[in-house]
């Protein structure tokens, strides 16, 4: 059979078998280093805080840059806007948040920017703490913490006080003043203490690497096709040797029987 395989026509054939393996591998690799790349870790200091608006921006969602950053940010409280949060977790304990409304300065003037202030496990605890934050004299502060994404609304009646989730369009329908440059899609949990309430647990974000399964799955199934460009060459060449063997043994049959003598069969045994 190899001699068959070492015929200018099927060295050709090997010869197009390993270009087009060639090029299935190439994808195979390139779908290899696409799992790859959309599992990457991108490395960031989130634990250094920075200003706000170098960050994100009113009436826009928060980034993947942005997202777990610690931010600084200045501006006044809106003595009007204080409310609680139910069912809040803080570390494995259930209980309630207060969230201020803080009026950041921007170029197109204020917006207003959710900020979680603390934690307490009973609601008339949250709700003392909310009323006297609301007693203090508006002053121009800066607050630390960690910015995160807002979260989705609830489907309850929080125009009642229902209200388990910090979304900013649910809060923007709550707040009773309204800031012209419109509300971030973000809030702020602050590191520093509240009187009255406990510091709501904010942890470094992680930075889990996930690889794209599919693309891996994709990278195996061009190598079984690079690897069966190869099975087909050696499949065709053996079919030409076998015909050529069996077109062989029809001509010496045919010859032992117009001399008259015993002709072979298919497995060579005498007839």
């Amino acid at each position: 059979m190899w001699s068959v395989a070492l015929r200018p026509r099927w060295i050709a054939m090997l010869v197009l078998a390993m270009v087009i393996a060639g090029g299935f591998a190439a994808l195979s690799q390139w779908q290899l280093s696409r799992a790859i790349a959309t599992g990457v870790v991108v490395v960031r200091d989130t634990e250094t805080p920075v200003p706000l608006e170098t960050m994100a921006s009113p009436q826009s969602p928060v980034t993947d840059v942005s997202n777990g950053q610690d931010v600084t940010a200045e501006g006044e409280w809106v003595a009007d806007d204080y409310i609680v949060l139910s069912e809040r977790l803080n570390g494995s304990e259930r209980g309630y948040w207060v969230v201020g409304h803080l009026a950041v300065a921007t170029g197109g003037g204020t917006a207003g920017l959710p900020v979680a202030l603390g934690w307490a496990e009973t609601e008339k605890q949250a709700k003392d703490a909310a009323v006297a934050l609301a007693k203090q004299t508006p002053a121009s502060v800066t607050v630390t913490g960690r910015y995160l994404p807002s979260e989705a609304p609830q489907d309850t009646d929080f125009e009642h006080g229902k209200l388990s989730t910090l979304a900013a369009g649910s809060i923007l329908n709550i707040w009773k003043t309204v800031d012209p440059a419109g509300i971030y899609g973000g809030y702020v949990v602050i590191h520093s203490d509240v009187a009255g309430l406990e510091r709501i647990d904010s942890p470094v974000p992680t930075s889990d690497v996930e690889l794209n399964w599919l693309n891996i799955f994709y990278a195996a199934e061009w190598i079984v096709f690079a690897g069966f460009a190869f099975f087909l060459w050696y499949r065709l060449v053996k079919d030409a040797w076998e015909r050529e063997v069996e077109e062989e043994l029809e001509t010496l049959q045919a010859r032992a029987a117009e001399d008259g003598r015993p002709g072979t069969d298919s497995s060579g045994a005498a007839s």
